[in-house]
């Protein structure tokens, strides 16, 4: 998303860089965090000059002290990682999906190798779609995909390694490119047959950032850093009430209606929970009458 104001003070910017001789980032960036804590999705947009893992950390940096380290899923973009002023444990997973794709782009000249490696994921996803059919918990995820894909996985590194080993295929083609990828990001591209609710892959991020796509393209830019601050926090919201099937324009709406009950009370009024409150505040009301 452009930012006129940065846009326009790039050239200066760059001119005092240069005669300085430091090297300040130019480029504009729009992160999207998708949370699933507590069976709960929340959506957060950042746009400016800071990269994904610059804008999580200032999330993790509001993340209660005591609690379980976090699961991050992202693809292996080095700037999706957060930088810390303190030591904090992340359980880090890669994207499958992402994995996948690179096989897909080789299929047209390596479609018997492709075939195995693409059948075999399916097999995976089939497994995690059953379980969530299923409605288990996170253990019981853990311990079905354990079962299931946990030899299909094996299987798949156990090929990967013989393609080299048995040198059947060149490291530096399409083919070992895509395998020396994987290799090299298997622990955690299988985080989720050791870790409890650990995904398969970042899908649901991905689907949240043609958001701010579809954003883009309806309001073209925003004029001021703090344009962008608003821009991003309703387009959070807003993503936020489709994640948990609330109506946006409804739930804007009965916040403003609510505006000194929500500033005694924010946790009250929260996408999953507004409709709950305002039954409540019904009741009360006829009651009292």
């Amino acid at each position: 998303m452009k930012i006129l104001a940065l846009a326009r003070a790039s050239p200066q910017r760059a001119e005092e860089d240069e005669e300085s001789g430091s090297k300040e980032r130019t480029g504009l960036f729009t992160s999207g965090i998708v949370s699933t804590r507590e069976g709960r999705r929340i959506a957060l947009f950042f746009t400016g000059r800071n990269h994904a893992g610059e804008n999580f950390a200032r999330v993790l940096a509001e993340r209660a002290k005591g609690l379980a380290p976090p699961i991050q899923m992202c693809d292996a973009l080095s700037r999706n990682l957060p930088k810390l002023p303190e030591k904090l444990e992340i359980l880090l997973g890669n994207c499958a999906a992402h994995a996948r794709r690179r096989f897909v782009q080789v299929t047209p000249n390596f479609p018997q190798e492709c075939q195995f490696v693409l059948e075999s994921l399916r097999d995976v996803y089939r497994c995690d779609a059953e379980a969530e059919e299923q409605g288990l918990t996170p253990e019981q995820r853990l311990r079905f995909h354990q079962e299931h894909s946990q030899p299909v996985m094996d299987a798949l590194q156990a090929w990967f390694l013989a393609q080299f080993a048995e040198k059947k295929v060149e490291p530096n083609s399409g083919l070992g490119e895509a395998i020396r990828y994987c290799l090299k990001r298997w622990d955690r591209l299988t985080l989720f047959l050791r870790e409890p609710g650990a995904p398969l892959d970042s899908n649901l991020v991905e689907r949240a950032l043609k958001k701010c796509i579809l954003h883009r393209k309806n309001s073209l830019f925003y004029k001021t850093e703090n344009g962008a601050e608003v821009g991003d926090l309703f387009m959070s919201l807003i993503h936020t009430c489709e994640l948990n099937d609330a109506n946006p324009f409804d739930y804007l709406t009965e916040l403003q209606k609510h505006a000194e009950e929500l500033a005694k009370n924010p946790a009250a009024w929260m996408p999953w929970n507004y409709r709950a409150t305002l039954q409540q505040q019904a009741g009360t009301i006829r009651g009292s009458a």
